[in-house]
Protein backbone atom coordinates (compact mmCIF):
# COMPACT_ATOMS: atom_id res chain seq x y z
CA UNK A 1 0.00 0.00 0.00
CA UNK A 2 2.79 2.31 0.58
CA UNK A 3 4.45 1.46 -2.88
CA UNK A 4 1.29 2.35 -4.23
CA UNK A 5 1.41 5.70 -2.35
CA UNK A 6 4.90 6.75 -3.09
CA UNK A 7 4.69 5.65 -6.77
CA UNK A 8 1.40 8.03 -7.31
CA UNK A 9 3.45 10.75 -5.68
CA UNK A 10 6.44 10.10 -8.17
CA UNK A 11 3.83 10.67 -11.33
CA UNK A 12 2.25 13.29 -9.93
CA UNK A 13 5.55 14.87 -9.35
CA UNK A 14 6.82 14.28 -12.77
CA UNK A 15 4.05 15.58 -14.21
CA UNK A 16 4.25 18.99 -12.36
CA UNK A 17 8.12 19.22 -13.42
CA UNK A 18 7.06 18.62 -16.90
CA UNK A 19 4.44 20.88 -16.65
CA UNK A 20 6.37 23.73 -15.39
CA UNK A 21 9.35 23.24 -17.62
CA UNK A 22 7.12 23.55 -20.76
CA UNK A 23 6.21 26.55 -19.11
CA UNK A 24 9.57 28.02 -18.37
CA UNK A 25 10.59 27.27 -21.91
CA UNK A 26 7.08 28.48 -23.51
CA UNK A 27 6.51 31.48 -20.63
CA UNK A 28 8.61 34.39 -23.24
CA UNK A 29 7.14 32.95 -26.92
CA UNK A 30 3.75 33.09 -25.56
CA UNK A 31 3.96 36.47 -23.79
CA UNK A 32 3.39 35.02 -20.41
CA UNK A 33 6.43 36.59 -18.39
CA UNK A 34 9.51 38.20 -19.27
CA UNK A 35 11.35 41.21 -19.81
CA UNK A 36 12.24 42.94 -22.71
CA UNK A 37 15.22 44.51 -23.22
CA UNK A 38 13.79 46.17 -26.26
CA UNK A 39 11.39 48.07 -24.68
CA UNK A 40 12.50 48.25 -21.26
CA UNK A 41 9.65 46.82 -18.98
CA UNK A 42 7.84 43.62 -18.26
CA UNK A 43 5.34 41.55 -20.55
CA UNK A 44 3.10 39.91 -17.84
CA UNK A 45 0.02 37.64 -19.83
CA UNK A 46 0.48 39.67 -23.27
CA UNK A 47 0.28 42.88 -21.59
CA UNK A 48 3.11 45.57 -20.90
CA UNK A 49 4.02 45.80 -16.89
CA UNK A 50 5.21 49.51 -16.53
CA UNK A 51 6.37 51.54 -13.49
CA UNK A 52 4.85 54.39 -14.83
CA UNK A 53 8.56 55.85 -14.94
CA UNK A 54 8.64 57.27 -18.52
CA UNK A 55 5.52 58.45 -18.39
CA UNK A 56 5.98 60.48 -15.84
CA UNK A 57 9.46 61.81 -17.19
CA UNK A 58 7.02 62.95 -20.51
CA UNK A 59 4.68 64.37 -18.48
CA UNK A 60 1.81 62.56 -18.25
CA UNK A 61 1.47 61.52 -14.95
CA UNK A 62 2.55 62.91 -11.98
CA UNK A 63 4.41 61.93 -8.61
CA UNK A 64 1.85 60.45 -7.09
CA UNK A 65 0.67 58.11 -9.93
CA UNK A 66 3.94 57.14 -10.45
CA UNK A 67 4.41 56.29 -6.84
CA UNK A 68 0.88 54.16 -6.78
CA UNK A 69 1.93 52.48 -10.01
CA UNK A 70 5.18 51.37 -8.39
CA UNK A 71 3.58 50.06 -5.09
CA UNK A 72 0.68 48.22 -6.92
CA UNK A 73 2.94 46.69 -9.80
CA UNK A 74 6.31 46.44 -8.04
CA UNK A 75 5.93 46.62 -4.25
CA UNK A 76 3.37 44.42 -3.57
CA UNK A 77 3.66 41.93 -6.12
CA UNK A 78 7.03 41.33 -5.02
CA UNK A 79 5.59 41.23 -1.24
CA UNK A 80 3.08 39.08 -1.72
CA UNK A 81 5.51 36.51 -3.82
CA UNK A 82 8.22 36.91 -0.82
CA UNK A 83 5.84 36.33 1.54
CA UNK A 84 4.27 33.15 -0.45
CA UNK A 85 7.45 31.78 -0.70
CA UNK A 86 8.50 32.26 2.85
CA UNK A 87 5.68 30.26 3.80
CA UNK A 88 5.34 27.19 1.37
CA UNK A 89 9.63 26.59 2.64
CA UNK A 90 8.55 27.34 6.32
CA UNK A 91 6.04 24.54 6.07
CA UNK A 92 7.43 22.26 3.66
CA UNK A 93 10.94 23.14 2.76
CA UNK A 94 12.62 23.04 -0.93
CA UNK A 95 9.14 22.09 -2.22
CA UNK A 96 9.58 24.27 -5.52
CA UNK A 97 13.26 22.06 -5.95
CA UNK A 98 11.80 18.73 -5.91
CA UNK A 99 8.44 19.43 -7.47
CA UNK A 100 8.74 22.36 -9.99
CA UNK A 101 12.42 23.85 -10.30
CA UNK A 102 13.39 22.85 -14.22
CA UNK A 103 16.87 22.69 -13.53
CA UNK A 104 16.61 19.90 -11.13
CA UNK A 105 14.54 18.24 -13.98
CA UNK A 106 17.75 18.12 -16.06
CA UNK A 107 19.57 16.97 -12.47
CA UNK A 108 17.14 14.36 -12.39
CA UNK A 109 17.56 13.47 -15.77
CA UNK A 110 21.28 13.51 -16.07
CA UNK A 111 21.50 11.81 -12.52
CA UNK A 112 19.76 8.96 -14.42
CA UNK A 113 22.17 8.49 -17.79
CA UNK A 114 25.12 9.08 -15.93
CA UNK A 115 23.80 6.09 -13.70
CA UNK A 116 23.49 4.04 -16.98
CA UNK A 117 26.62 4.85 -18.62
CA UNK A 118 28.91 5.24 -15.82
CA UNK A 119 27.37 3.46 -12.79
CA UNK A 120 27.26 6.79 -10.64
CA UNK A 121 25.28 9.80 -9.97
CA UNK A 122 28.23 12.09 -10.64
CA UNK A 123 31.65 11.43 -11.51
CA UNK A 124 32.55 12.50 -8.20
CA UNK A 125 31.57 9.17 -6.59
CA UNK A 126 34.45 7.33 -5.30
CA UNK A 127 32.32 3.87 -6.29
CA UNK A 128 29.97 2.64 -8.22
CA UNK A 129 26.13 1.73 -7.37
CA UNK A 130 25.20 -2.34 -6.80
CA UNK A 131 24.06 -2.99 -10.31
CA UNK A 132 20.89 -4.89 -8.44
CA UNK A 133 19.41 -3.25 -5.42
CA UNK A 134 16.79 -3.87 -2.90
CA UNK A 135 14.28 -1.95 -4.40
CA UNK A 136 14.17 -3.50 -7.40
CA UNK A 137 16.47 -1.07 -9.15
CA UNK A 138 18.55 -3.15 -11.96
CA UNK A 139 21.04 -1.36 -14.01
CA UNK A 140 24.12 -2.69 -15.94
CA UNK A 141 26.45 0.32 -16.68
CA UNK A 142 27.37 0.33 -20.59
CA UNK A 143 30.12 3.26 -21.79
CA UNK A 144 27.73 3.70 -25.23
CA UNK A 145 24.95 5.67 -22.77
CA UNK A 146 27.60 8.34 -22.58
CA UNK A 147 27.10 8.92 -26.55
CA UNK A 148 22.49 9.91 -24.96
CA UNK A 149 24.41 11.57 -22.07
CA UNK A 150 26.53 13.92 -23.81
CA UNK A 151 23.80 14.47 -26.44
CA UNK A 152 21.18 15.36 -23.57
CA UNK A 153 23.74 17.78 -21.56
CA UNK A 154 24.73 19.73 -24.95
CA UNK A 155 20.34 19.60 -25.72
CA UNK A 156 19.33 21.09 -21.87
CA UNK A 157 22.63 23.78 -22.33
CA UNK A 158 21.48 24.99 -25.24
CA UNK A 159 17.80 24.89 -24.53
CA UNK A 160 17.94 26.68 -21.55
CA UNK A 161 20.38 29.07 -22.93
CA UNK A 162 18.32 30.08 -25.59
CA UNK A 163 15.06 30.02 -23.31
CA UNK A 164 17.07 32.61 -20.89
CA UNK A 165 17.79 35.15 -23.87
CA UNK A 166 13.94 34.98 -24.64
CA UNK A 167 13.67 36.54 -21.75
CA UNK A 168 15.44 39.24 -22.06
CA UNK A 169 14.90 39.29 -26.07
CA UNK A 170 11.67 39.56 -28.32
CA UNK A 171 10.81 35.05 -28.61
CA UNK A 172 10.33 35.60 -31.93
CA UNK A 173 13.17 37.43 -33.26
CA UNK A 174 15.84 34.80 -31.13
CA UNK A 175 14.13 31.56 -32.84
CA UNK A 176 13.70 33.06 -36.15
CA UNK A 177 17.04 34.59 -36.10
CA UNK A 178 17.94 30.58 -34.92
CA UNK A 179 15.93 28.88 -38.13
CA UNK A 180 17.73 30.72 -40.37
CA UNK A 181 21.05 30.80 -38.89
CA UNK A 182 21.72 35.02 -38.57
CA UNK A 183 21.83 35.57 -34.92
CA UNK A 184 23.75 38.63 -33.86
CA UNK A 185 26.89 38.56 -33.00
CA UNK A 186 25.71 39.50 -29.46
CA UNK A 187 22.68 37.07 -29.09
CA UNK A 188 25.17 34.35 -30.78
CA UNK A 189 28.06 34.93 -28.05
CA UNK A 190 24.74 34.63 -25.39
CA UNK A 191 23.99 31.48 -26.14
CA UNK A 192 27.32 30.05 -26.87
CA UNK A 193 28.67 31.36 -24.00
CA UNK A 194 25.50 30.10 -21.60
CA UNK A 195 25.49 26.86 -23.30
CA UNK A 196 29.27 25.97 -22.97
CA UNK A 197 29.07 27.21 -18.98
CA UNK A 198 25.60 24.75 -18.42
CA UNK A 199 27.09 22.06 -20.11
CA UNK A 200 29.60 22.30 -17.71
CA UNK A 201 27.51 22.78 -14.76
CA UNK A 202 25.24 19.77 -16.35
CA UNK A 203 28.37 17.40 -16.32
CA UNK A 204 30.69 18.50 -13.44
CA UNK A 205 29.01 20.35 -10.67
CA UNK A 206 24.93 20.31 -10.56
CA UNK A 207 24.49 19.19 -7.53
CA UNK A 208 27.33 21.50 -6.00
CA UNK A 209 24.97 24.19 -7.67
CA UNK A 210 21.79 22.81 -6.41
CA UNK A 211 23.45 22.89 -2.82
CA UNK A 212 25.62 25.81 -2.51
CA UNK A 213 24.96 28.06 -5.73
CA UNK A 214 21.43 28.55 -6.39
CA UNK A 215 20.19 31.34 -4.15
CA UNK A 216 16.55 30.82 -4.59
CA UNK A 217 17.45 26.63 -3.03
CA UNK A 218 19.57 28.24 -0.36
CA UNK A 219 16.83 30.73 0.62
CA UNK A 220 14.45 27.72 0.96
CA UNK A 221 16.81 25.79 3.02
CA UNK A 222 17.57 28.21 5.43
CA UNK A 223 13.81 29.32 5.94
CA UNK A 224 13.03 25.69 6.28
CA UNK A 225 15.82 25.25 8.98
CA UNK A 226 14.10 27.63 11.17
CA UNK A 227 11.37 25.62 11.59
CA UNK A 228 11.89 22.77 13.76
CA UNK A 229 8.13 21.52 12.88
CA UNK A 230 8.04 21.52 9.10
CA UNK A 231 7.73 18.56 6.95
CA UNK A 232 10.64 16.37 6.56
CA UNK A 233 12.07 13.19 5.90
CA UNK A 234 12.11 11.09 9.34
CA UNK A 235 13.28 7.97 10.07
CA UNK A 236 11.66 4.83 12.22
CA UNK A 237 14.52 4.18 14.85
CA UNK A 238 12.58 1.80 16.39
CA UNK A 239 12.37 -0.34 13.65
CA UNK A 240 16.18 -0.05 12.91
CA UNK A 241 16.90 -3.59 13.03
CA UNK A 242 14.25 -4.06 9.89
CA UNK A 243 17.19 -2.02 8.21
CA UNK A 244 20.36 -4.10 9.18
CA UNK A 245 20.69 -6.07 5.98
CA UNK A 246 19.70 -3.51 3.57
CA UNK A 247 21.99 -1.91 0.86
CA UNK A 248 20.98 1.53 1.39
CA UNK A 249 18.73 2.04 -1.66
CA UNK A 250 17.36 5.23 0.22
CA UNK A 251 20.46 6.99 -0.22
CA UNK A 252 21.40 5.71 -4.01
CA UNK A 253 17.74 7.07 -4.98
CA UNK A 254 18.37 10.56 -3.44
CA UNK A 255 19.35 13.03 -6.38
CA UNK A 256 21.03 15.10 -4.39
CA UNK A 257 22.97 12.48 -2.82
CA UNK A 258 21.92 12.51 0.79
CA UNK A 259 21.95 10.18 3.22
CA UNK A 260 17.93 10.28 4.24
CA UNK A 261 18.01 8.40 7.34
CA UNK A 262 20.51 11.38 8.97
CA UNK A 263 19.09 13.96 11.00
CA UNK A 264 17.90 17.26 9.45
CA UNK A 265 20.88 19.50 9.65
CA UNK A 266 22.88 16.88 7.31
CA UNK A 267 19.79 16.85 5.09
CA UNK A 268 20.19 20.61 4.95
CA UNK A 269 19.54 20.40 1.31
CA UNK A 270 16.62 17.90 1.21
CA UNK A 271 14.11 18.53 -2.05
CA UNK A 272 11.21 16.89 -0.59
CA UNK A 273 11.24 14.32 -3.61
CA UNK A 274 10.34 11.13 -1.57
CA UNK A 275 12.16 8.97 -4.28
CA UNK A 276 14.17 7.94 -1.08
CA UNK A 277 10.86 7.08 0.76
CA UNK A 278 9.65 5.40 -2.50
CA UNK A 279 13.03 3.30 -2.22
CA UNK A 280 12.39 2.20 0.99
CA UNK A 281 9.11 0.97 0.65
CA UNK A 282 9.66 -1.26 -2.16
CA UNK A 283 13.06 -2.65 -0.48
CA UNK A 284 10.58 -3.36 2.65
CA UNK A 285 7.58 -4.62 0.63
CA UNK A 286 8.68 -8.30 0.88
CA UNK A 287 9.41 -7.52 4.67
CA UNK A 288 6.90 -5.72 6.40
CA UNK A 289 5.60 -4.31 4.16
CA UNK A 290 6.26 -0.51 5.06
CA UNK A 291 9.30 1.50 4.64
CA UNK A 292 11.06 3.13 7.38
CA UNK A 293 10.91 6.57 6.02
CA UNK A 294 7.62 8.87 5.99
CA UNK A 295 7.41 12.61 5.47
CA UNK A 296 6.13 13.65 9.04
CA UNK A 297 5.90 17.25 10.43
CA UNK A 298 4.86 19.02 13.40
CA UNK A 299 5.72 17.13 16.41
CA UNK A 300 6.79 13.95 14.31
CA UNK A 301 9.57 16.12 12.95
CA UNK A 302 10.98 17.34 16.21
CA UNK A 303 13.03 14.01 16.35
CA UNK A 304 15.10 14.79 12.70
CA UNK A 305 15.04 18.15 13.33
CA UNK A 306 16.27 18.69 17.09
CA UNK A 307 18.19 15.37 17.11
CA UNK A 308 21.76 16.57 18.08
CA UNK A 309 24.19 18.23 20.63
CA UNK A 310 22.93 15.17 22.71
CA UNK A 311 19.13 15.92 22.51
CA UNK A 312 17.79 12.74 21.40
CA UNK A 313 13.69 12.98 21.32
CA UNK A 314 11.78 10.14 20.89
CA UNK A 315 9.11 10.36 17.74
CA UNK A 316 5.89 8.63 19.40
CA UNK A 317 5.25 5.62 16.93
CA UNK A 318 1.89 6.78 15.98
CA UNK A 319 3.39 9.09 13.49
CA UNK A 320 4.47 6.25 11.42
CA UNK A 321 0.97 4.61 11.83
CA UNK A 322 -0.37 4.35 8.82
CA UNK A 323 -3.21 5.91 9.57
CA UNK A 324 -1.20 8.90 9.58
CA UNK A 325 0.83 7.87 6.56
CA UNK A 326 -1.13 9.75 4.46
CA UNK A 327 -2.18 12.84 6.72
CA UNK A 328 -0.89 16.29 6.30
CA UNK A 329 1.32 15.65 2.92
CA UNK A 330 1.56 18.14 0.96
CA UNK A 331 2.20 16.07 -2.12
CA UNK A 332 -0.31 13.48 -2.04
Amino acid sequence: MASLTTDRAQKKRLAWRSAFFLLFILAPPLDILRFDLTQNHLILFGFPWTLGMSAFQQGTIDATEMGMQMLLRLFLPLALLLGLGIYIAWKWGRLYCGWLCPHFSVVEMINALMRRSLGKLSIWDKSPLPENQRDGTSIKPDWRWWVVTAIAVLFFSFLWAVALLTYLLPPNEIYSNLINASLTRNQFIFIGVGTLLLAIEFTFARHLFCRFGCALGLFQSLIWMGNKRAMVVAYDRKRAQVCVDCDTSCEHACPMRLKPRSIKRRMFTCTQCMQCIAACDATQSDKSGAGLLKLLEDQCALDVSVRDFGFKPDVPQHCFSKENAGKKRCCH
